[in-house]
């Protein structure tokens, strides 16, 4: 049967009127009610807004949305007994069999209000491991996931095992024996740990990588922002790369690497990072926390900021915030302001009281300011930049070839022997592949 309900577009007071049926074939999307309940009387509307986000990055369509304020969550049903019953008469009036609650709830109070209401709710934790579940395309990123998605479930496993918990008695089943939650819980902690295995596999691997880099340096600069702030298609513009990018958060997870070739700095590797949210929950920043290390060894870090939301000042400290769980707070930073095509401000870059550029307003989408981006991450660069004059023997030309080719050469002189004095200029990283080359020679 076929019904017609209120369908919320961009979380406003005005609704459309189309049918779940027609929408689950049409998009593919699982009815959902939204619930938000506003503590100590502070609305907090771009939250529920971010939570709409949410459910339709996990395919979900918001149907209707619940609100309520509270001093205090309520110990049995979080939401409280009176609001549940206001919850199930929207999922009686819409159809929906799903309710997304846009906080982090206990177990019990879950299980209580799946009873109350009658269908499945999944709170703001569960919805995101659900998105990371879709999005992680590497091996890495599926373990860590896993890991998660395991570490959530584990505390949960009571829901779906209640009629097993307890064993039967009878001839054959007398006497001590494992209930199935407790079969179900061991196993769980059998691949908890397995999993934890593989991924500090993973962790060993990429520190091996990073010491493999840090012998011929190369510095890294690492995309960071809130999610949906737009670092992959800012990825893609510096480096014509073809990173998945879509309106929607957590577009990508597993982290990306280019080179990407700066006008006087050299070469340096450009990486894109998953993004971060209010409320990330602590697991996930435990479970992805070998993809980040990228960030925390990162030379430079480009925070990315989503210039048309009105929420980004609360954005920026809530990554900041996670900057310092990982350690990574001390890192030089350029702010980037993306999508200034959707506000009145233009392209542009600011410096400090020392020269230096903090900040670049840009927009992927049309590519103004890219330029800016480009030359603040050069200057940054420039500035670490190294002199040398060294020899260069005359049987050795394809080095003083190649020497060309990376370094910025600034005076040359012949011996009589046909010895090249090279007065040049680099990067770190040059000079460390130049001394690599070189062996024994002396500099000048």
């Amino acid at each position: 049967m076929t019904r017609t309900v209120p369908v919320i577009s961009d979380l406003t007071e005005d609704s459309t009127q189309r049918s779940i049926a027609d929408l689950s074939v049409e998009d593919g999307a699982e009815a959902a009610v939204l619930v938000h309940i506003h503590f100590n009387r502070q609305r907090d509307d771009e939250s529920l807004s971010e939570l709409d986000l949410l459910a339709r990055s996990a395919g979900a369509l918001p149907v209707a949305r619940v609100t309520g304020s509270r001093r205090s969550p309520d110990p049995a049903h979080f939401v409280g007994k009176g609001k549940a019953e206001e919850i199930r008469q929207v999922l009686k009036d819409t159809g929906a069999q799903l309710v997304l609650i846009n906080h982090i709830i206990s177990p019990v109070q879950e299980r209580n209000l799946e009873r109350i209401l009658e269908c499945r709710v999944i709170d703001r934790t569960g919805l995101i491991l659900d998105i990371f579940a879709t999005r992680a395309k590497s091996h890495e990123g599926k373990l860590q996931v896993e890991l998660a998605q395991l570490r959530h479930l584990s505390t949960r496993l009571i829901r779906g095992w209640t009629h097993l918990e307890r064993q039967k008695g009878g001839i054959g089943l007398r006497g001590p024996g494992e209930t199935q939650l407790e079969t179900d819980r061991r196993l769980l902690g059998q691949r908890i740990k397995t999993l934890r295995a593989r991924l500090e596999k993973v962790r060993k691997r990429r520190t091996q990588s990073r010491k493999a880099r840090k012998k011929i340096p190369v510095a890294t600069v690492s995309l960071v922002g809130y999610t949906n702030a737009g670092k992959s298609s800012i990825f893609n513009t510096l480096t014509g790369a073809n990173v998945y990018q879509a309106d929607q958060l957590f577009a990508t997870l597993d982290p990306t690497m280019r080179r990407l070739d700066l006008t006087n700095a050299g070469h340096i590797i450009l990486a894109d990072t998953v993004g971060f949210i209010s409320h990330l929950p602590h697991s996930l920043v435990e479970a992805f926390h070998s993809t980040l290390e990228e960030v925390s060894d990162a030379s430079l870090l480009l925070h990315v900021v989503d210039h048309s939301s009105e929420r980004r000042l609360e954005n920026i400290e809530q990554v900041n915030e996670v900057l310092r769980e990982i350690e990574a707070s001390e890192i030089p930073v350029i702010t980037v302001y993306n999508k200034v095509d959707l506000t009145e401000r233009e392209a542009g870059l600011e410096r400090n009281e020392e020269d230096v550029i903090t900040k670049v307003w840009v927009s992927a989408r049309t590519g103004e300011g890219i330029e800016f981006l480009l030359q603040a991450i050069d200057e940054h660069f420039s500035r670490l930049r190294f002199r040398q004059t060294i020899t260069v023997p005359v049987a050795d030309g394809g080095l003083r070839a190649k020497i060309f080719q990376r370094f910025s050469v600034l005076n040359q002189s012949m011996h009589e022997n046909g010895d090249w004095d090279m007065e040049i200029e680099g990067s770190q990283a040059d000079m460390a592949w130049l001394n690599k080359q070189t062996g024994d020679h002396q500099a000048a």
